[in-house]
């Protein structure tokens, strides 16, 4: 199970492996920070390792991309900012 978002700034944000998605997140809803997406699982490819939630940003693709969709560039940079509370916007290679 999987969320993906298309963010203000139209990066998309992606998190797979989720156990559940959150019954009240519909297709076209905008959300916030804090807001629930889902549970932690290991649902897909990733069945019987630890629980995990792979968190790709990428821009925004086509069903079916799973090579963009995965990620372009390394978030931790950025949940680590975001923790802080600095609010920092991706900046992806063309």
């Amino acid at each position: 199970m999987f969320v993906s978002l298309i963010g203000d700034d139209n990066i998309r944000y992606y998190g797979s492996h989720l156990q559940t998605v959150a019954e009240a997140i519909n297709v076209g809803d905008k959300v916030t920070a804090g807001h629930v997406l889902g549970t932690v699982g290991n649902s897909g490819n990733a069945r019987g390792l630890d629980c995990h939630v792979h968190f790709g940003i990428s821009q925004p693709t086509e069903p079916g991309d799973w090579i963009i969709r995965r990620g372009q560039l390394n978030p931790y940079p950025y949940l680590q900012a975001w923790e802080r509370g600095e609010n920092l916007t991706p900046v992806l290679q063309n």
